[in-house]
């Protein structure tokens, strides 16, 4: 076997360890998760299996990283998004992240117009989080109908119907970000008193 692609698969087995700790979890979770054997989890963790596409695969969707970034291949070329807007329904969303699975980002731009259209909330899996940056967002949210402004966030489970739109008649930008059913968004921040 090729020497590099060997040095590469050496430092799976310490990568799959360090991604597992971080997230706090242990083998046994991992196998429920993946359907992958504790046995076979710990030897690849400890160098004694050489992994293959058939275990990689489910451990990426797993801790949610790129298949690039579970087994250290080097850097290819620009890092920087190029989005590509889409229309859908008068609305332009300008996708912010690339990963497939895990928290996807959007830009989403409502344009001008009237602010009297009929909401029709709706419901699916997830959670979804807002961030208006600019205008007055409607947000139709179970029993509830509020108007967020410049700056403010809300977050919910979609399960919740749901419906967004134009608070009046000028155009409303957001940031809107999406993860999987029961992921929440965490701040983590630390106080160090002067």
């Amino acid at each position: 076997m090729d020497e590099e692609f060997e040095a590469v698969l050496s430092t799976v087995g310490p990568r799959l360890r360090a991604l597992r700790r971080r997230s706090g979890s242990t083998l046994a979770e991992l196998s429920a998760s993946t359907g992958i054997p504790v046995s076979t989890l710990s030897r690849l963790e400890s160098g004694n299996r050489k992994p293959g596409l058939e275990l990689l695969l489910p451990l990426a969707r797993a801790h949610r990283v790129p298949l690039d970034e579970l087994v250290g291949a080097p850097a290819s070329g620009d890092p920087r998004v190029y989005p590509r807007p889409i229309e859908h329904n008068g609305m332009t969303v300008v996708p912010l992240t690339r990963k497939p699975g895990g928290l996807q980002a959007f830009k989403q731009i409502l344009p001008a117009g009237p602010a009297d259209r009929e909401p029709d909330p709706r419901s699916h899996e997830g959670y979804h989080w807002l961030y208006v940056l600019n205008g007055r967002l409607r947000l139709v949210l179970g029993e509830r109908d509020l108007v967020l402004a410049a700056g403010e966030v809300a977050e919910f489970d979609t399960h919740l119907p749901h419906w967004f739109g134009n608070a009046d008649a000028r155009a409303v930008e957001f940031l809107s970000i999406l993860g999987p059913q029961g992921e929440r968004f965490h701040v983590r921040a630390s106080y160090r008193p002067e």
